[in-house]
This record gives C-alpha cells, structure tokens and sequence, in this order.
C-alpha cells in the first residue's frame, strides 16, 4: 500500500515539474529524495513522510508557483485521494510549509520534526557542493541575474521581501548557500556539509581571484 503511495506521489510530482527549468525539477527531486532517505537510515523517524515530503518539497515553493495556497490545496486534495491518513497529511504539509530558508526568514526557525529536519537537510545539501555551484548559476541565469559584480556587495537577508529581491550570482552564495551547512540537522548531513562547504568555498576563491 505505502509502496503504491510513494509511486502516485512520484508520478504526481513528475507531472509538475516536467517543464522546470530553474533547476527545481525531477533530477533535484530525486537527488533530495535519495539524501533524505539515506539520513533516514540513521534516524528514528517514519520513512513514508520524509520520502513523501521530500518528493513534494518544492510544488508548492512560492518562487515557482503563482498562487501558493492553490497549490498547497491541491497537494492535499492529491494526498486525500490517494488513502493516506489526516495525521500523515497534516504532518506532510507543515514539513513542506517550514523547511525553507526563506520561512527561516520571515518567521524564524520553525520547530520540525525528525522528518522534517531530514527533509530539510537533504534539500539544503543539495544546495551544497558541486551540484549545488551548477544549480545556483543556472537559477541565476533563468532569473536574468548578473554573473558578479564587484559594485554590488552581499547583502545580509532580513525578511522574506529581501530573498525574493534577486541579486548577482556570485552574491548569492554568500547570502545563502555558504550559511546552510551551519543550519544542518542531523549527523550525517552535517557530515556531509563539511566536505561540500570546503569545495564551496574553494571555488568562490578561485572565481575571486580569476575574475581579478
């Protein structure tokens, strides 16, 4: 039955992101469902929500829907359909509604779950490291954002506005994807986030010094 479940909620998720092309789409889902599930090997946790939640993570991201709350409610109508009990919904949707470093913005840390911190870590991971150096550029060039400018500083992100305000490329990095492995959960990731930062920060000081 949760076999089943899993492979509707892949097949959904397909659907919505087959015409992705801000480096949200089904290879990024995959990649955060395969770290999500390896952390949850470590954890005492319920395998079904991180690996739902993990495969559901960015339908509703309000950076690639224009109407949130439609999406939101069509994940749950989906979910509903599909025989999966109100409690698993419910947890689901606040794992998806809180994971994001923009929420962390607008409202502070939220109080997730072992799933929850999973989930996140495994989507922040994948933000990290070699991949996540190709997905930042190629967000940045499907946003029209300049690759760097020496005249336009890092910004330090206050609220939810200021995220949404695109910036350079390279700025990027420094205004969020060298401040995620301080935010990792579990062992594990963080693990992980050690080698990926290390690479991260290698490559900024040699763009820096090439760009120079």
């Amino acid at each position: 039955m949760e076999l089943q479940q899993i492979k509707d909620i892949k097949t959904f998720v397909q659907l919505k992101t087959k015409d992705d092309r801000s480096g949200h789409g089904m290879d990024h889902i995959e990649r955060v469902v395969r770290n999500a599930q390896k952390i949850a090997q470590t954890e005492d946790c319920d395998h079904f929500v991180v690996t739902a939640a993990a495969y559901l993570h960015d339908i509703a991201d309000d950076k690639l829907v224009t109407d949130q709350e439609q999406a939101y409610q069509e994940m749950i109508t989906f979910l509903q359909t599909h025989q999966i009990s109100t409690e698993r919904i419910k947890h689901i949707m606040y794992i998806i509604q809180n994971l994001s470093f923009s929420q962390e913005l607008e409202g502070g840390k939220a109080t997730l779950s072992i799933e929850g911190k999973i989930v996140q870590d495994a989507d922040r991971l994948d933000a990290m490291g070699a991949i996540g150096i190709i997905r930042t550029i190629y967000y940045g060039g499907h946003k029209g954002n300049k690759i760097y400018d020496p005249e336009i500083p890092p910004r330090t992100l206050q609220k939810k506005s200021d995220y949404r305000n695109e910036s350079t490329v390279i700025n990027h990095f420094y205004e969020k994807i060298l401040l995620l492995n301080e935010r990792l959960n579990t062992a594990y990731a963080k693990k992980i986030g050690q080698k990926r930062q290390r690479f991260l920060e290698d490559f900024l000081e040699e763009f820096l010094e090439e760009w120079d």
